[in-house]
């Protein structure tokens, strides 16, 4: 169903006005910054943030699509920058479930899209929603040979206003400075969230994600990746298995010690082979996205997001881990510089930047660590040095390492919730050596 000009003015008018609610803000906290002392600038940079992820968090909640989607790809970027709690926190509530689209809809949009009747698709199909999101909504079926599947529908007349959503967010999202961060890294930090918005789009592209994530984690025991049904899917319409399992908070009050500990590490395991063997990351880790079993078996879903890295990008990132695992220090600031997360070598700057990633590499330090055990202050330590990060505009955050962050920091709360002690630095040192190795043409 074709949707009405004017219901387009309209979205560009709510998304414009907020792009100048927000950018007004930063306009007048530059004039009031002039009159002010270094501490009272920055206590109002940090208040205008605020204000304006609030203002976006307002906006955004009430609009599906593009618009929605980029919003949750701040809330993203926002984790993965390690931003103010508070500004992280308010962007964080566009993750909240979306207002249901009719069944009836749904159902009108599966035939038009696979140009049959339901009845003769399925042999049932539920009218109640598993899930709402910005971009589409899920049901449960079963095929007509007994198969439990889970049917991915687009939202009908979406495609019609994702460029007009996009160049709004875009205006808003880097006139605002909602991120405090220079315009150059604002606008490709921008350029990738728009990239994943647009992957996500097409389901053939998620049925090829979904296919190599199966092959490529097979290996690991305690990790399901579901199939898909290409006679069933479209570009619009993906059909796949519907795995069993349970969110993490209802499996948590049943879990042994034995159950967490295989969660956990196939967690962190599975990380590491896609990022640094595969290249390629599943990168939407919020925990709506995973499913535990009774044994401790992890299901993934959802693999619309799934960000690629070339070789050599990935064999620095793993030069920077080696060189703070090895507290090296000019090993990990040459890495950092080499992957752009270092713009220019200044003294004040490197010491930042070392002391962040001391801080970040935490767990990978000093043999067998707790998740969420006493000594488990990274995020603590993190957020006390953030203060110091927003002040050095030469230390970055690459575009490629966004959602690798992002990825990371989801992975990182669930195995804190599973309560794991690994030696988690010896789990990852070999994937790091192997990917180096490649990289120089020694693997």
């Amino acid at each position: 169903m074709a949707r009405k000009k004017g219901s387009r003015l309209g979205r560009l008018a709510r998304i414009g006005g907020l792009g100048a609610k927000v950018g007004g803000s930063w306009v007048g906290q530059k004039i009031k910054g002039a009159l002010q002392s270094a501490d009272e600038r920055e206590e109002g940079a940090r208040k205008q943030a605020i204000d304006g992820a609030r203002e976006v968090v307002k906006t955004m909640r009430t609009m599906k699509g593009a618009a929605m989607k980029v919003g949750q790809g701040l809330a993203q970027v926002a984790e993965g920058l390690d931003l103010p709690d508070d500004v992280a926190a308010s962007l964080r509530e566009l993750n909240n479930k979306a207002k249901p689209v009719p069944a009836s809809v749904i159902k009108a949009e599966i035939e038009r899209s696979l140009e049959a009747p339901l009845d003769e698709l399925f042999a049932s199909f539920s009218d109640e929603p598993l899930g709402t999101a910005s971009l589409a909504q899920a049901h449960a079926a079963t095929l007509k040979d007994g198969t439990r599947v889970v049917v991915k529908v687009l939202h009908p007349g979406i495609e019609e206003t994702i460029d007009a959503d996009l160049f709004a967010m875009r205006s808003m999202f880097v006139t605002g400075r909602l991120m405090q961060r220079p315009k150059e890294e604002l606008q490709y930090l921008f350029a990738e969230i728009e990239e994943r918005v647009r992957e996500e789009l097409d389901y053939y592209q998620e049925a090829a994600n979904i296919e190599l994530a199966a092959t490529g984690l097979a290996h690991i025991d305690g990790i399901r990746v579901p199939r898909t049904y290409p006679s069933h899917c479209t570009d619009r319409v993906l059909t796949m298995d519907h795995l069993p399992g349970v969110p993490l908070e209802d499996w948590l009050p049943t879990a042994t010690s034995e159950m967490r500990h295989k969660a956990g590490s196939n967690l962190v395991d599975a990380f590491h082979h896609m990022l640094f063997e595969m290249r390629a990351v599943h990168a939407d880790p919020h925990e709506g996205n995973y499913l535990f079993c009774e044994d401790g078996t992890v299901c993934l879903l959802d693999f619309g997001c799934m960000k690629r890295l070339s070789e050599h990008w990935v064999a620095n990132y793993a030069r920077i881990g080696q060189g703070a695992f090895k507290l090296d220090r000019e090993l990990t600031l040459s890495a950092l510089e080499d992957i752009g997360s270092l713009t220019e070598r200044k003294p004040a700057s490197d010491e930042v930047a070392w002391q962040f990633m001391l801080a970040f590499c935490k767990p990978f330090l000093n043999g067998p660590y707790e998740m969420a055990g006493p000594q488990d202050t990274v995020h603590e330590d993190i957020q006390a040095l953030m203060p110091s990060v927003l002040r050095h505009p030469t230390i970055r955050t690459p575009k490629d390492m966004v959602f690798i962050h992002r990825t990371l920091g989801g992975i990182y709360s669930m195995v804190r919730r599973v309560n794991v002690t690994m030696d988690w630095g010896e789990l990852a040192t070999p994937y790091h050596l192997r990917a180096i190795a490649r990289a120089e043409g020694r693997g």
